[in-house]
């Protein structure tokens, strides 16, 4: 009889697994480039310089990095209650709609060190509010919590074309956007204050790194965290405890809408200046790949963001610089990325468990 192989320790297992994963899945897209003609090393070699070859190029890894950190701690809030929140894009979507509305009001009135904070807290209250209808359904009636939100993803599309189209577009516009801010409605940009090249990273990124710590703080520093996990790891166990797990739900819930609803402050206080459609661009459901290479940690979601940022940027340099690897075959090694990280997760696991253990 084979004994069982010991789990592996915390390092290999936040650590060394997900590199590995990494590895597996960037042998497989070499060999897939390989296959088209192209040499894999040059391909690797424009993906990196593409990415973090210039002040200009970290700029923009950084600003897309910005994105997936807001949607991967969205999505790991309430995989820690035990949740599968899918509706990181309509989420992103309707935040962006409370902050664009917010400076549109108030931008004549009031000042910049008053407008932007009220506009950052109307996407948290938009994105929360726009998760808090899923979040009742399921508390309250039982509805699936992913089939509800992927529906208000949809729900949440056709509400934007419907407002910008016959609302909020500019007077005058055939393009159905709203009208510019006004100057002192926009976050400024990192290249204003630093010197460096323009890029459209902006002071976005403190706030999410200020998320990141906030998050960590309230998951394993705080008695609504520490309930929340609970119900996360075990329902019946949490109620036995006297976990409210209606509230604990709505908590949850709105907590994840609030994170995924500041990709609109990202985008529109800090790059448009203005609502435009179509700004969350898939960011709500790479959030998701986002959270689970990050293992759920929000420090390793900020890891997981920056590879993410990486790849978006560098993956358009690539595909600019070889004309064999279009757009589409640079989201299939994105996919491929997500498919090792994701559902092929635990593939390696036994080997590094036989490995480790051989070592030790």
């Amino acid at each position: 009889m084979t004994a069982p192989r010991r789990p592996l320790p915390a390092w290999a297992d936040i650590a060394l697994l997900p590199l590995v994963n990494i590895a597996l899945a960037f042998v497989t897209v070499g060999l897939i480039v390989a296959a088209i003609g192209v040499d894999p090393l040059q391909a690797l070699r424009l993906l990196v310089v593409g990415a973090l070859g210039s002040s200009e190029a970290i700029g923009y890894t950084l600003y897309y990095a910005t994105n997936f950190a807001f949607t991967g701690l969205a999505v790991a809030i309430a995989f820690h209650a035990g949740l599968f929140n899918i509706g990181g894009e309509g989420q992103a979507y309707v935040g962006g709609l409370g902050c664009g509305l917010a400076v549109l009001a108030l931008d004549t009135s009031l000042p910049a060190w008053a407008l932007i904070p009220l506009a950052v807290a109307a996407a948290a209250l938009f994105g929360a509010a726009w998760a808090a209808v899923p979040a009742w359904l399921q508390a309250w009636r039982g509805s699936h919590i992913v089939i509800t939100t992927i529906m208000f993803n949809f729900i949440a599309a056709a509400l934007m074309v419907y407002l910008m189209v016959n609302v909020l577009i500019a007077p005058g516009s055939m393009t159905p956007q709203s009208r510019n801010f006004a100057d002192t409605a926009g976050i400024p940009f990192v290249h204003e204050l630093l010197g460096t090249a323009r890029s459209p990273l902006n002071l976005s990124v403190v706030l999410a790194l200020l998320c990141c710590v906030g998050v960590w703080f309230f998951l394993w520093r705080t008695s609504w965290g520490y309930a929340l996990r609970a119900m996360g790891h075990n329902r019946e166990a949490a109620i036995y405890a006297g976990t409210d797990l209606r509230a604990m739900t709505m908590l949850a819930m709105c907590l994840s809408g609030a994170m995924a609803g500041f990709v609109g402050v990202n985008e529109l206080l800090g790059v448009h200046h203005r609502i435009v459609l179509d700004f969350q661009a898939g960011y709500g459901f790479a959030g998701i790949a986002v959270a689970l290479m990050g293992r759920n940690h929000p420090f390793g979601i900020v890891l997981a963001a920056l590879l993410f940022g990486a790849l978006q940027q560098g993956g358009a340099e690539l595909a600019f610089e070889i004309p064999g690897i279009t757009r589409e075959m640079v989201v299939v090694i994105q996919g491929l990325i997500i498919l090792f990280s994701g559902a092929l997760a635990h593939l390696p696991r036994p080997w590094l468990q036989a490995l480790l253990a051989r070592r030790g």
